[in-house]
């Protein structure tokens, strides 16, 4: 099983979960993170870290965020692989917990 990460990341983008990552499975996108699903090592790190709450192992992804698994495995070959934290974006508290950011996603 692997982590997703959903969209609560959209427009927040903390990276406390690229820190404790002891495979390097996160990429970067230019307002949101991705987890491979083909190095993720299910080791759950990662979800506790999360201040969005945004990460969930795939089999407990809510129903309406499940099109994030395969947007995670679509964009994790497109995107570099993030291995050290960074600041989240400039207004990401504001962003954090608002419904609906898919439309908001970048490429």
């Amino acid at each position: 099983m692997t982590y997703v990460v959903t969209e609560n990341c959209i427009k927040c983008k903390y990276t406390d979960c690229v820190d404790v990552c002891p495979v390097d499975c996160f990429h970067e996108g230019p307002n949101f993170l991705v987890i491979d699903p083909e190095e993720c090592i299910d080791c759950t790190l990662c979800v506790a870290e999360c201040p969005a709450e945004a990460i969930f192992a795939e089999d407990d992804v809510p129903e309406n965020q499940k099109h994030c698994i395969a947007l995670n495995a679509e964009l994790a070959p497109l995107w570099p692989v993030l291995v050290e934290k960074k600041e989240p974006l400039p207004d990401a508290d504001e962003w954090n917990g608002k419904a609906g950011k898919l439309d908001l996603l970048e490429r």
